[in-house]
């Protein structure tokens, strides 16, 4: 069952870019470029986010082993 939805969720993406290929016509590749690097920008934004609160989350614990 879990396989059957990925594959819908696939489609539905597939579906969504080519519609935005359609759409963008000649200036494609521009958008394409700005769709993905404001999207890596954000997943690296958010990625690092998560890195530091888990440094945090972890912060006294650590403290706590060092002084054994």
């Amino acid at each position: 069952m879990k396989r059957i939805v990925t594959m819908f969720a696939l489609a539905l993406v597939l579906a969504v870019a080519l519609l935005l290929a359609v759409i963008a016509g000649g200036n494609a590749p521009w958008y394409f470029a700005w769709m993905v690097g404001t999207t890596m920008i954000v997943l690296i934004a958010v990625s690092g986010a998560v890195l530091l609160e888990t440094q945090e989350a972890a912060g006294p614990a650590r403290k706590e082993e060092s002084v054994r």
